[in-house]
């Protein structure tokens, strides 16, 4: 019998993490290394554990996660979005909890694009009058 697998995409800024819950005992592997080394910052494993720790799930599954794109932070908030994403595919009386915390939405927030012509997205060159 082939063990269950639970899947989802998370997203933030450029960066877009793969998902896969398994029933286990709570490990966490990101890009072939332990979370605890690939996420140096107390306040990143935080945000990651975040959703598991609100639906009690913590110790329940072992988590997989293929990760690139952006920076350490904006992969810290796919990851959390995907597990959340993947809770709710695992179950969907999860969804609640995690909806109303704000970790199923995508925050799609991006850096504005530099504009031609001018140093930056929103910044313009000084006006000189003479």
């Amino acid at each position: 019998m082939a063990q269950e697998m639970y899947y989802a995409t998370g997203k933030r800024k450029t960066s877009v993490a793969r998902v896969w819950l398994r029933p286990g005992n709570g490990t966490m592997i990101i890009n072939k290394r332990p979370a605890q080394e690939y996420l140096s910052r107390e306040a990143d494993r935080i945000l990651v554990e975040e959703p598991l720790k609100r639906t009690d799930m913590l110790d329940k599954f072992s988590i997989l996660v293929n990760v690139k794109g952006g920076g350490i932070s904006g992969q810290a908030g796919a990851i959390r979005h995907g597990i959340s994403k993947a809770l709710v595919t695992f179950n969907q009386d999860l969804r609640e909890p995690l909806k109303k915390a704000g970790f199923l939405t995508r925050d799609s927030r991006m850096k504005e694009r530099k504009k031609y012509g001018q140093p930056g997205a929103r910044a313009r060159f000084q006006y000189s009058k003479r």
